[in-house]
């Protein structure tokens, strides 16, 4: 299938302010791009792009005083098949995990182990180990947190999600991500694209997702705490050990967030992309929605 994504994302700043961005697609999906994958600014400022220690596209700008509007608009390929489904993959005992694996069983500034991982083993302690055992933790993450915009908050980390029992997609992914590393599988945290393609169309707006891959068998698998069920089409943007390494803006002084749409929708190949509302025409019809914290969506 050919999935349309992009983003109209504005910043205001009152003096220039360095910023970095995570808004490129993931390395390991650029040969699915069918049409170029590029970053607009208005004002054009200069950019340039570098990959980070976790493999990620970043972009570097100095900000100007005022608005700094970021717009993309491209068409990629994917299979449209469901997560990839493996219940007989195993653990991998930690001895024997490859070196740069191990990063992924570490706590990190989210994913605060310490604090979880009593809980973590007389819940899980006695499932099965493997795929088995991630279910079961997805399940619970997915039962323990209940979703909604209004709960975003980016200084939760895993425990305190636990504690309050409330957050966004990137909260269901911490905790998810923290109980797996207490039990010794590598977790590490996705975010990306995520449309409503196979599953009822969203009655909120289009959000960047969040989601985790575990390491079992010798390779990365993906799960979602937040939907628990399979799903078609992500396209990952960073992987990281949490939030922090995958944020899609860090800035480095003062910067507002003004305006912020995201589009993820699957493209019949009888459509013609130039017959379709541009982003920015949709960000002008949605200009009066409240804003949402960046990455905290479905």
């Amino acid at each position: 299938m050919k999935i349309r994504c992009g983003f109209d994302i504005t910043y205001f700043c009152n003096i220039p302010t360095p910023m970095l961005f995570l808004l490129s697609v993931h390395p390991s999906r650029e040969q699915d791009l069918l049409t170029p994958q590029q970053i607009t600014f208005t004002p054009h400022v200069a950019s340039r792009v570098y990959t980070d220690a976790f493999g990620n596209r970043v972009t570097r700008i100095l900000a100007p005083v005022g608005e700094t509007r970021l717009t993309s608009d491209f068409l990629i390929r994917d299979s449209g098949l469901e997560d990839e489904y493996a219940p007989h993959a195993k653990e991998i005992p930690v001895e024997e995990l490859p070196d740069d694996v191990l990063v992924f069983l570490l706590a990190s500034r989210y994913c605060d182990t310490e604090a979880l991982s009593n809980l973590a083993w007389s819940l899980f302690g006695n499932s099965p180990r493997g795929w088995q055992r991630v279910e079961a933790i997805v399940a619970y993450a997915n039962q323990r947190i209940s979703f909604g915009y209004a709960h975003a908050r980016n200084t939760r980390t895993a425990s305190e999600g636990h504690s309050e029992q409330v957050g966004v997609c990137r909260d269901f992914a911490h905790l998810a991500v923290t109980l797996c590393r207490c039990m010794n599988i590598p977790a590490r945290y996705c975010t990306g694209y995520l449309g409503d393609i196979g599953v009822p169309v969203g009655d909120t707006p289009m959000d960047f997702s969040a989601w985790f891959e575990v390491f079992l068998d010798g390779r990365w698998y993906t799960f979602d705490a937040r939907h628990k069920h399979a799903r078609i089409g992500r396209i990952v943007m960073a992987r990281g050990r949490d939030a922090t390494d995958v944020a899609i803006s860090t800035a480095f002084g003062p910067a507002n967030l003004v305006g912020f749409t995201v589009v993820t929708d699957e493209i019949p190949d009888h459509v013609d992309m130039g017959t379709l509302p541009s982003i920015g025409s949709i960000a002008e019809a949605s200009a009066d929605e409240p804003l949402r914290s960046p990455q905290s969506g479905r």
